[in-house]
């Protein structure tokens, strides 16, 4: 088992000035004096947090300035997990801590706060007076379509102001809010959208990506087929095709506001409704649903996750100490709206930061484009994908030569691991003195476990801590702690952000399930970790299966769902490898009919159902025929097994043949890793 090199070098070490000026020292001292007690570094600091959580939690609350209409009774009414019961009697709204700003202070009015742009639309921005007075004018607009507290909105729409505006305006209200990128296909979308029953969908008529526009009318019609809850419909012409009014209403919009079957206005006319509005919050317990977010599909149909507003809430004050984000700052992480960074990237507004907002590809028209919007906007934390770093250090991209970042202080990276090289590519090729953080976490609780501190340095291939109130540990399949070997990463204390419950899941049952059957009690979150002596850490990766591409995540059952509508693919395994240059390489392996052969007909066919069911950049890159999948005696698909084999595993320590229904199976794996490696010796 590999471990730390105690003569390692780190690649990156704060200055002491840096470190003294970060929002975390700050925290540090404040807690410090308010506890009479010196705090030597950060790890003194993060077992606190989870020894003493309800007191680090009370902290954060008084430091952050929480904005609440009624002071919370006790901070943990039940330290348990599931079950955990956070600040009761408390009364606030997640949108009026984002939009007004700490308790007794005012955002100014003309002060940035949202950066944006696309591939449809130039860089603009809007002023905090602005976002506040479009929110308030959006809220009112659904109120007029009699949306409440406790409705449900949802979001078919990308990474532009408009669904900022919405989500803020929907939690305003208390209504409970739920999105999903333009990219997914009508199923995935109806699977997500009909466990939730919304009363409302907002939707643009396509979107555009890599130069190429992407139509979405039919697929508004299919979802709103399926969904008869929807009583309004609001449209954004995005593309500008006003056809999606039609798509939406059923019949040719007549005149202003229209008629059809479903009430159908547009964007501008639900702004319209609410012109002159002034903003007003809705006071909600802490436990109050604020959204659902989605598991990725990998077992049947995506959990519909609910998390709360108060729970949210602190867990972002709390990153703003993470990121060591403050007021002049720009924000800025490439996401959809169907992932769960692009949540966390709205909550950064808690920190004063603006936060900059993209809708298209990270490598149109070429891989310099972040690099060059870094540029524009003066982006000071920048976050990308593992995969865009190692495809620029493949295309021999030279950011920190051809652009000025000297704005940019942090650089983070999340989806999968950040590879050692691709460390070495940052500091070599990017900054010498940047920040870079690898960061791992989950949408089950909007956040990392293990983040960037910029108190520590950075070592090669290593995340570099914990994050607080985050009691993270690597445990063996008995429940033993480990140290400084792989494990399950698990979570023994609860979280103000894990799920409030599943929607759906009346009994508990479908939750416990998920996170506490194989350590009742205890949080198990599907990561193989390492806690390293330094008190960071080391992701190999997910124990289950999740595909995230370009910042869409999907799960491999919902990709087996399109493959398997194709009559002549009988059976099908899906797995991204990460190739010896770090690029992702997705293979589709399909078991086919008797007396039927992969052409090019049939590859062609697989590929454009996935394209139109899941998302364009889930289409495989290679698929290859296989005489059958490997499954467990239970008829589990044994797709990480898989995955290790291609990536150089041994088959006896990638999967326990006693387990298999069919053994033999895995032998065609491992003949094309041995294929593999002979050819990237020969190359």
């Amino acid at each position: 088992m590999a471990t730390v090199d105690s003569d390692q070098q780190p690649l990156w070490t704060p200055s002491r000035e840096r470190a003294q000026d970060a929002e975390m020292t700050r925290f540090m001292s404040w807690v410090g004096e308010r506890q009479d007690r010196a705090f030597v570094d950060y790890e003194e600091l993060w077992r606190w947090s989870v020894e003493e959580l309800e007191e680090f939690w009370a902290c954060l609350w008084e430091f952050c300035g929480v904005r609440c209409s009624q002071p919370y009774e006790q901070v943990l009414a039940a330290r348990e997990m599931p079950g955990a019961r956070w600040f009761e009697g408390a009364r606030l709204n997640y949108a009026e801590n984002l939009l007004m700003g700490r308790a007794g202070q005012q955002r100014p009015a003309d002060e940035v706060a949202v950066l944006h742009c696309s591939e449809l639309r130039e860089l603009q921005e809007l002023t905090w007076g602005q976002l506040r007075e479009r929110v308030a004018a959006c809220a009112a607009g659904l109120r007029s379509l009699g949306v409440e507290r406790g409705d449900r909105v949802v979001a078919y729409m990308p990474n532009i102001p408009e669904t900022l505006i919405a989500l803020l305006a929907t939690s305003s209200i208390g209504a409970i809010w739920s999105s999903a990128a333009p990219e997914f296909g009508a199923r995935s979308v109806i699977d997500r959208f009909a466990q939730i029953e919304p009363k409302v969908l907002l939707t643009v008529d396509g979107y555009r990506h890599g130069g190429k526009d992407f139509d979405r009318t039919e697929n508004v019609e299919r979802i709103l087929a399926e969904m008869p809850t929807v009583e309004h419909v609001v449209t954004l012409e995005y593309l500008g095709r006003e056809d999606v009014y039609e798509a939406a209403s059923g019949r040719r919009r007549p005149g202003r506001g229209g008629e059809g079957s479903r009430g159908v206005v547009s964007w501008d006319e639900l702004l319209t409704r609410g012109a002159d509005a002034e903003l007003a919050f809705e006071q909600v317990p802490f436990d109050h649903p604020l959204w659902v977010l989605y598991s990725s599909g990998t077992t049947g149909l995506p959990k519909a996750i609910v998390q709360g507003h108060g729970g949210i809430l602190l867990e972002q004050y709390k990153k703003r100490l993470h990121l060591d984000l403050r007021r002049g700052d720009r924000m800025f992480w490439f996401t959809t709206t169907g992932w769960m960074m692009w949540n966390f990237l709205v909550g950064c507004l808690v920190s004063d930061a603006a936060i900059v907002l993209y809708d298209g590809s990270p490598a149109h028209p070429d891989l310099g484009f972040l690099w060059r919007l870094a540029e524009r906007t003066g982006i000071t934390c920048m976050g990308v994908s593992p995969g865009l770093l190692a495809s620029c250090e493949k295309a021999e991209i030279e950011p920190g030569r051809d652009y000025d970042l000297s704005r940019l202080r942090a650089l983070g990276a999340t989806g999968s691991p950040l590879s050692p090289e691709s460390f070495h590519w940052v500091y070599e090729h990017v900054k010498h003195d940047v920040w870079l953080f690898s960061t791992s976490g989950g949408t089950d609780v909007c956040t990392a476990f293990v983040a960037g501190c910029p108190l520590l340095p950075v070592y090669e291939g290593e995340l570099q801590c914990r994050a607080l109130g985050c009691a993270v540990y690597a445990w063996d399949e008995d429940g033993n702690s480990l140290d400084d070997e792989v494990g399950e990463l698990v979570i023994t204390e609860p979280m103000p952000s894990m799920p409030l419950y599943l929607w759906g899941d009346d009994d508990g049952s479908r939750l416990r399930d998920s996170y506490f059957a194989m350590y009742p009690g205890v949080w198990r979150h599907g990561d193989w970790i390492r806690i390293t002596p330094r008190g960071g850490a080391v992701i190999s990766g997910r124990s289950d299966s999740t595909i995230n591409r370009m910042g869409v995540r999907m799960g491999t059952a919902e990709i087996y769902r399109a493959a398997l509508s194709v009559e002549d693919v009988l059976d099908a395994l899906v797995v991204d490898v990460p190739r010896q240059d770090s690029e992702l390489w997705m293979v589709m392996f399909v078991v086919l009919r008797e007396g039927v052969g992969l052409d090019e007909e049939l590859t062609a066919e697989i590929k454009s159902r996935i394209r139109e069911d899941c998302s364009p950049r889930h289409v495989p890159n290679e698929i290859r025929q296989i005489a059958e999948v490997p499954r467990t005696l239970s008829g589990k698909v044994l797709e990480v097994p898989v995955k290790r084999i291609l990536m150089g595993t041994p088959p006896e320590q990638a999967a326990s043949v006693e387990s298999l229904a069919n053994p033999r199976s895995l032998d065609y794996f491992v003949e094309l890793a041995r294929e593999m490696n002979t050819a990237r010796a020969v190359s």
